[in-house]
């Protein structure tokens, strides 16, 4: 029976994972999950899992980090939300590399090639010239946010936020029913969320533009306000361009 390890941050995404796998490769036995970098190195080590599922970036240890000193015995699929580290993976010899959200057909794909590997026992990878193509075929945005409420980490989909807004030290994620804080920047923000839902209204605030009701102007002042929610979101003048263009 093959091994499978799971090294990922965020629990969410682990039980995902771990769920798509059971369904679409039921003969692979999880036999552990690491939720940091050095966790995942020390178990993998003792392990030697079949296949390893490396979250890229992860506390302590990154998963390039890791994949330099792993085992070739252990075939390397990189999990991550971005694609800027494709070279560097291909040139360390992953089988795959795949983009978050996970899509359960590109999956599956990547199962057929381990399944292949495995047949043939030849998990040892000489790395390419250039890597394979990365799917593109679209950018890959924000679909939900980990954020804080008191002493409660809270998944939030973007479609219930209504807008973004600077504080202090943190960002705050406002939606019809509940307040919380992330970490990241409002700019860091602006260039995951998906251009044609959310609109940065100011250096402090971005809102979504489905849950806009009017736009209030006058003598050169524009606010913004929202379906069902109190808050009037003032647009500063560099950003009132954008909504001209709407």
């Amino acid at each position: 029976m093959p091994t499978a390890f799971i090294a990922e941050d965020e629990q969410i995404l682990r039980s995902e994972l771990r769920e798509v796998l059971a369904a679409l490769w039921p003969e692979l036995e999880i036999v552990g999950e690491a939720d940091d970098g050095v966790s995942a190195l020390r178990a993998v080590r003792e392990l030697v899992p079949d296949v390893l599922f490396l979250d890229i970036n992860m506390p302590h240890l990154t998963g390039i980090d890791i994949a330099k000193v792993i085992q070739a015995k252990t075939s390397i699929v990189f999990l991550t939300a971005y694609e800027s580290h494709a070279v560097e993976a291909f040139a360390l010899g992953v089988v795959d590399y795949l983009v978050k959200p996970l899509n359960k057909g590109r999956l599956l794909s990547t199962i057929e090639r381990l399944q292949s590997r495995l047949e043939k026992g030849t998990v040892s990878v000489t790395p390419p010239t250039s890597p394979p193509a990365v799917e593109r075929s679209e950018p890959k945005y924000l679909r939900w946010i980990q954020a804080s409420v008191g002493n409660l980490l809270r998944l939030i989909t973007t479609d219930e936020i209504y807008y973004f807004q600077s504080d202090a030290k943190y960002t705050k994620v406002v939606t019809a029913h509940l307040e919380a804080l992330i970490r990241k920047p409002i700019k860091e923000l602006m260039d995951e969320l998906n251009p044609d839902d959310f609109i940065q209204v100011s250096r402090s605030a971005i809102v979504n533009l489905r849950r806009v009701e009017s736009i209030y102007k006058v003598d050169g002042y524009m606010e913004v306000r929202l379906k069902g929610h109190s808050a009037k979101l003032p647009v500063s003048t560099g950003y009132q361009s954008g909504f001209r263009q709407l």
